[in-house]
Formats: C-alpha cells, sequence, structure tokens
C-alpha cells in the first residue's frame, strides 16, 4: 500500500523493499509473497532486497511503520544533514521519548551492530519504540513530528491536541492539519486498525464530532477524517474534503 501511494504522489526517492531471503519473487510461484514482491517490482518500481546479513551500498533510507499510510511525499527528508537517525518526538507521551513510527536511517556496519546487539539483549516487552530510545533518546537528529507524525487519534482528541500543535495559541482546525500531514498513523487505542473488520457500532460510538464551528465555517470532521479512516486506507490513501457538507 504505501510504496503505491508513494508512486501515485510522485515521490523521486528510490522504493526499498526488504524482505526475509527464504521467500522468492518468481514469476512461477503461486504463493501470495512472491507475487507481491513481483507486483511492487513491476508496477511501482520498488528495488527488492533479500535480508541475510548487512548489505553496503545504500545510501539514506527511510523507514515508515506498516500500519501507517503516506498523505504527501517526503523526498525532502533526505536532503537533511547527515545524521545516523533522526526521528520525530513522541508528542503524545508525557515524558520526552522519539517515534519509531518513521526513521530516517544512516547506514553503517557499526550502528547495525549497535541495533542488532540490543535486539539480541531485549527482554519481553522491549518494542521497537523502547530499543531506539534506548540507543538514541539522548543523541539523535529531530524531525518535527507536525507534519511528519499525525495520530488518527487526534482527530477524537475533543480540546487535547495543544502538544500536537505546538502553539497554546492556535485552534485546532482539523482540516487544515489533514491537509498540511504527510504521514498518518493509524492509532486509537478505542478503534482496531482499518483493514480490521469492526463492528458498525464500535465506528459510531467512536467517530468525532459530526459538525465542529471553525473560523465561521462548518467542517464534517467525518468527512476530512470519514468513517474511522477507512475511506483513507481502502481508497489508497486518496483524501476526500468536504468544506461545506450538506445537513
Amino acid at each position: 500500500m504505501l510504496f503505491e501511494i508513494l508512486h501515485r504522489l510522485g515521490s523521486k526517492a528510490d522504493r526499498l523493499m526488504m524482505y526475509t531471503a527464504s521467500m522468492h519473487p518468481d514469476a512461477a510461484s503461486p504463493t501470495k509473497e512472491s507475487q507481491l514482491l513481483l507486483k511492487a517490482e513491476r508496477e511501482y518500481n520498488v528495488k527488492l532486497m533479500p535480508i541475510e546479513v548487512q548489505h553496503r551500498g545504500q545510501g539514506d533510507l527511510l523507514s515508515l511503520d506498516s500500519d501507517s499510510t503516506v498523505l504527501q511525499h517526503m523526498d525532502e527528508l533526505f536532503l537533511l544533514p547527515p545524521a545516523p537517525v533522526a526521528m520525530p518526538r513522541a508528542y503524545w507521551l508525557d515524558k520526552p521519548y522519539l517515534s519509531s513510527q518513521l526513521v530516517l536511517i544512516q547506514p553503517s556496519a557499526e550502528e547495525f551492530k549497535l541495533v542488532k546487539d540490543s535486539i539480541d539483549g531485549a527482554v519481553s516487552g522491549d518494542f521497537d519504540m523502547a530499543i531506539v530510545n534506548n540507543l538514541y533518546g539522548k543523541d539523535c537528529m529531530i524531525i518535527p513530528h507536525r507534519p511528519y507524525d499525525l495520530l488518527t487519534g487526534e482527530f477524537r482528541s475533543q480540546g487535547k491536541q495543544e502538544t500536537y500543535l505546538g502553539k497554546s495559541f492556535e485552534q485546532w482546525d482539523p482540516e487544515k492539519v489533514f491537509k498540511e500531514a504527510k504521514f498518518l498513523h493509524f492509532s486509537d487505542c478505542s478503534v482496531p486498525k482499518p483493514w480490521i473488520t469492526t463492528p458498525e457500532s464500535t465506528r459510531n460510538d467512536n467517530q468525532p464530532n459530526a459538525r465542529l464551528i471553525q473560523r465561521g465555517r462548518r467542517i464534517a470532521v467525518r468527512e476530512i477524517f470519514g468513517l474511522d479512516s477507512i475511506l483513507i486506507f481502502r481508497r489508497g490513501g486518496r483524501i476526500y474534503v468536504d468544506s461545506h457538507p450538506s445537513d
């Protein structure tokens, strides 16, 4: 899904798929994995790279969390000054913490060994976010979370969006925020991920308010964020915004 979106948005950066070496992108293979790898390569100009050992020869890599979607290309991140890693802050947490949902990586054998050793030594409950914070929490280039790391839960967080906005005086404008966002992470504890079948009652109970008055305009938040983000996901990231919905 992410490769299709990047292809459609006209991203100029190379697209790289790292996959387990046991998978074989063979046209004669009937497996789903093989067909999906070939589809990515043929239709979206994706470079395929089987993973067995640390590979060399790659420039900076932008790692995107799989339970997310791209709203605009982010090629400009590859123009940042050199650094081992760059990440946005996890703005929704009370303590200073980095978000691993989007990570710009400068590959090197030294950093690979550092990360691998940390993974090998991890204990139960140590997820990727904890590992990268243990390694880089005090020494990391920061990517601004706005507009590069927006959570879907912000659209139901009534009156609590100051941490995302970064300005206490700025009024929450869901249409503006959605249009400027470049990367959207499906993260809402009350609603399952959009590819998981969800009872209609659950979706209805957790919809944002149908109408918000912003600067004299009537904005349909449900139209902006459409049906718990299902429209965004199932339509391949296409955005439909109606600033003047009918009653």
